[in-house]
């Protein structure tokens, strides 16, 4: 596994070896100890996640700011562009975002870290997202970042995004709640 770092050091994008032949290709999707290795980080995932989007879904940006999770994910059909966005007050990259293209061709996934909020949009005419998860879903401790709040300034590659009625409604950074 080669681990790409991005400008925040704590979120990390992960590109697994691809075994490929004209028969198709194989690779380990995910392995602890490989993982482990590669990062230095040892995250116990408690649930998988699966969701299906069509072109310009946007979903985020989301966080939990009790029981926060931290988000392996990667796409397994289509490509979608994925933001991650720092939300702990003490980290000297606090309110900064990175994005990266995830997609079925490149393979690559992205280590969202706890205390970040999480988000993506399609590219693509569809795609599905996995993504692993260490803590569980807290629907009451769950919380939305506006995803165009000009303070972050994220260059999404879609102009108006299909949304729903909660994401439509995230706060901005100012009047979110973000972590110590």
């Amino acid at each position: 596994m080669k681990v790409i770092p991005t400008a925040i050091p704590d979120v990390l994008v992960l590109e697994p070896k691809v075994f490929g032949d004209a028969r198709g290709f194989f690779y380990e999707s995910y392995n602890q100890r490989v993982f482990e290795q590669a990062t230095g980080l040892n995250p116990q995932f408690v649930q998988d996640n699966h969701s299906r989007s069509a072109q310009g879904v946007l979903r985020g940006l989301h966080y939990q700011i009790r029981q926060p999770q931290g988000k392996l994910v990667r796409v397994v059909q289509g490509s979608v562009f994925d933001v991650a966005v720092d939300l702990r007050r003490s980290s000297p990259s606090f309110g900064r975002w990175v994005g990266e293209i995830l997609s079925a061709e490149n393979k690559r996934m992205m280590w969202v870290p706890p205390g970040f909020a999480h988000g993506f949009v399609v590219t693509s005419d569809d795609a599905e997202f996995l993504y692993k998860t260490t803590d569980y879903y807290a629907p009451e401790h769950e919380r939305c970042l506006c995803w165009d709040d000009p303070t972050l300034g994220i260059v999404w590659p879609v102009l108006q995004p299909q949304l729903s009625a909660k994401d439509a409604q995230g706060a901005v950074l100012e009047m979110a709640e973000v972590f110590a």
